[in-house]
């Protein structure tokens, strides 16, 4: 068994173990659960359970769950609480990801529905002694118990109320102090309602000079994109006479961990490592201005490249791509994958979204993130759908292997001669269909969209090819 097939055994190894143990832990404590539902219960929910409250949230990642729950199980179940946890580690890994269901469910692990106030603040207490420094999450909009706690709380609805708002959209709701209806706002760090007293101790916070490069050199300027791993913001690098524009890139501690124990912080410090080796390798990737710790994450700030990603490019035209310039692009992204792959390296995320079309009309490759050596195969599942192909049982062929980025190209280049992604089947493969464009380029395409051939090409041959179709 190779390395890549070996580390691929071990993490499986890994997730089945700890899945095992859970659906264990899920028969002793949490019998309740309900068809279609993502979540298991600890009991059924009855008529003296309050409609609101102080709600607590205790976080963990998928590797820590199984600790955090067998350490507060035993309490909760003293005290008759109703709460709940995801029904399985698979759900808790998309509920930490934020993009599958919500942002704002990011790090809700166990939730938690006291009778009181009172019994918020004793819950929330014990709860931090009994999960103190474990592994964990933040949880977004919502307070952190004290420093380092796996404990958040929120005042919010306890059961599913609806309200329509003035543009007839239907929001969560609550009930304010006169029993009516107002929306159970969740998505920002606006305080409790007025009427709601907060009850648990706040510490008193001593201001101190923040010394940090995010504080001192950096100014947000919008986010492009939030999840659990992580945020992309658009900023000022003010840093220099001259302040510019700049790509910040965060990783965040215990965000989106993996089964390898990687999380958003490994991530990106890894992507700063790689881009150092693609940028001497002259493969157009983003120029970094800087990379530091702060407040736990790691950050990474590289050039802002203007232009439009090529996906919107592409989704933004009213007809295809004039064949010259599908041509001109196909060469410039085979080229970009040959010199990746000729400094020992895979993208593994070769995508039209991580393509930036410049304003003279070049490609720029973005999102190193999953990248890995050529010769030290990375297990971790990376790729996107379409853009890599699939066995019968629905998994990526390549994870790890020069025809991951490959398939990719093939995939891509298709898009831009057909204006649509090519459809792969297990008995056919596609085949450019428009009128004018050279046989070569429909041959070496559906070569590189067949699983069978995809393994055995090279980018460089490629962009040999294509280059002399161009001329």
């Amino acid at each position: 068994m190779d390395s890549a097939a070996f580390n691929r055994q071990s993490s499986l190894n890994a997730a089945e173990s700890l899945s095992r143990h859970w659906r264990q832990l899920l028969d002793w404590h949490l019998p309740v659960f309900e068809k279609d539902s993502i979540w298991r219960y600890s009991r059924l929910r009855t008529a003296n359970d309050p409609e609101q409250g102080w709600k607590l949230h205790v976080s963990a990642t998928i590797l820590t769950a199984a600790t955090v729950l067998e350490a507060v199980a035993p309490f909760l179940k003293s005290r008759a609480a109703f709460y709940k946890v995801p029904v399985s580690l698979h759900e808790l890994k998309k509920l930490n990801a934020g993009i599958f269901y919500d942002y704002t469910q990011i790090g809700k692990f166990i939730t938690i529905y006291p009778q009181t106030d009172e019994e918020s603040v004793y819950f929330a207490e014990h709860l931090h002694q009994l999960t103190f420094k474990i592994a964990s999450p933040a949880i977004p909009f919502e307070a952190r118990l004290k420093p380092e706690s796996c404990v958040f709380y929120r005042y919010g609805a306890f059961k599913i109320n609806e309200l329509k708002i003035a543009d007839d959209t239907v929001v969560l709701a609550m009930r304010d102090e006169k029993g009516d209806l107002i929306p159970d706002v969740r998505e920002t760090d606006a305080p409790p309602p007025a009427w709601a007293a907060n009850p648990f101790p706040v510490e008193k916070k001593v201001a101190a000079a923040d010394d940090s490069p995010l504080k001192k050199h950096f100014r947000i300027i919008r986010a492009l994109s939030q999840r659990g791993k992580g945020g992309v913001y658009q900023a000022l690098d003010l840093r220099g006479a001259n302040p510019r524009s700049c790509l910040l890139k965060e990783g965040r501690k215990n965000g989106e961990t993996e089964w390898d124990g990687r999380d958003g912080f490994w991530r990106v410090r890894h992507e700063r490592d790689v881009l150092k080796i693609l940028q001497s390798a002259n493969t157009g990737v983003p120029q970094i201005y800087s990379s530091f710790e702060a407040e736990n994450n790691f950050y990474l700030a590289t050039e802002f490249i203007e232009g439009v990603n090529l996906h919107l490019f592409l989704k933004k035209r009213k007809r295809r791509l004039e064949i010259s310039r599908a041509i001109k692009f196909a060469v410039q992204l085979s080229e970009i994958i040959s010199r990746i792959h000729a400094a020992g390296w895979l993208w593994r995320d070769c995508k039209p979204a991580n393509l930036i079309v410049t304003e003279a009309g070049e490609l720029r490759p973005l999102d190193f993130e999953g990248a890995c050596l050529i010769d030290r195969p990375d297990p971790t599942a990376w790729t996107t759908l379409t853009f890599n192909a699939e066995n019968r049982d629905g998994e990526f062929l390549w994870q790890s292997s020069e025809a991951v980025d490959l398939y990719a190209l093939g995939a891509i280049i298709f898009l831009l001669f057909e204006g649509e992604l090519p459809v792969v089947t297990e008995n056919e493969v596609p085949v450019i269909s428009r009128k004018n464009v050279p046989a070569e380029i429909k041959r070496f395409v559906s070569d590189l969209l067949n699983p069978l051939n995809a393994k055995n090409l090279k980018a460089v041959e490629v962009e040999r090819k294509l280059r002399k179709i161009q001329k």
